[in-house]
């Protein structure tokens, strides 16, 4: 399994990628064939190894001069960065060169670029990512659209629960997954025209459609897949990414009122250690580009070498398990409603 690593991206790059990568050839063993392409500034991704023990990790390096920045446009990086690592990484992956790209570069940049140069599965109009939340259950609740599309009609949303179901089926092992549409009720008749008209397609589905959810279910995992915009969906998600750093300093607010309070606090320490890790965006690695024709994982900026291995194991798991093969049989079975729906 070949895996393009965008090694100059994200705010730690390239020590981050390295570490993770060694990380993960370390999870998976030498019996995985992983191979790691950093793609990036060599010297700077030769440092980086210099600093770890590589000697477990099959790797190459493929040399690009241009890094894409968290500012910069991602329309930028098509019209003048080319040789870039986000693009040559994602470029390798459509000359079948890699069989996944993974990046905790410039959201947008990716996600722009991994549908030019990948392109499309047919049938979706509009690739989406999905992101995992921590449930009152043992297994996660999926939130589609995470970000990647703010002003969405029924048909997108629509397509976003197709892929979602089929991504939670595949990387989860739920066999029919239940799939609600997030909105401000459960009544079938509240929301606005495109939600109620989202409803109507997705009632009419093959999918395990189970009605209206609202934002309090997604924790209590009330539905495995959570649909909605990105505009909502990013809100939603950024909202999530805020809740460690709350707890913690609630707790350490309560841990300073006094010694016995201090006590209690480190009496409770392994166990609340354990469910503010449900919480870490490091554990899910990374959200998938959902629609197009390839394997791209899209991390945080600030991920973690634990991150960046969760990511590498997260498109292994994507690539061998095909994905969008399936996404793109489910599609060719389905009776679409046409893109101004």
């Amino acid at each position: 399994m070949r895996i393009a690593l965008d090694a100059m991206g994200g705010d730690f790059a390239p020590d981050n990628e390295v570490q993770g990568a060694v990380l993960a050839a370390k999870t998976l063993g030498i019996q995985s064939n992983l191979e790691v392409i950093f793609v990036g500034r060599e010297k700077d991704i030769l440092s980086a190894l210099s600093k770890v023990d590589a000697s477990g990790l099959n790797y190459s390096i493929f040399h690009t001069d241009e890094v894409v920045g968290m500012g910069d446009e991602p329309a930028t990086v098509i019209k003048k960065k080319r040789n870039s690592s986000l693009f040559k990484g994602i470029e390798l992956h459509a000359d079948g060169k890699a069989d996944a790209f993974v990046s905790a570069g410039n959201t947008g940049a990716v996600m722009t670029t991994g549908t030019l140069v990948l392109g499309r599965i047919k049938g979706v109009t509009r690739p989406t990512i999905g992101s995992f939340f921590p449930t009152v259950h043992k297994r996660p609740a999926l939130l589609v659209d995470a970000g990647a599309n703010i002003d969405c009609k029924p048909r997108h949303l629509y397509e976003f629960a197709i892929m979602g179901s089929i991504y939670y089926s595949k990387i989860i092992g739920v066999e029919h997954p239940k799939v609600g549409l997030l909105n401000i009720g459960e009544e079938r008749t509240k929301g606005t025209e495109v939600i109620l008209q989202t409803y109507e397609l997705l009632e009419q589905s093959p999918l395990n459609f189970t009605g209206n959810v609202e934002g309090r279910d997604i924790l209590f995992g009330e539905a495995d897949v959570f649909v909605c915009d990105g505009f909502t969906g990013n809100i939603i998600l950024k909202f999530a990414e805020s809740i460690i750093g709350v707890l913690k300093a609630k707790v350490k607010q309560h841990a300073d009122k006094g010694f016995l309070e201090k006590l209690a606090v480190g009496a409770m320490a392994p166990t609340l250690r354990k469910i503010l890790k449900e919480f870490d965006y490091q554990e899910y690695g990374g959200v998938p580009l959902l629609g197009v024709n390839g394997v791209a994982i899209i991390g945080h900026g600030k991920s973690s070498p634990k991150a960046i291995e969760n990511m590498i194991l997260r498109a292994v798991d994507v690539a061998s398990k095909n994905v969008n093969g399936l996404i793109a049989s489910t599609l060719a079975t389905l009776t679409i409603p046409a893109e101004n729906t």
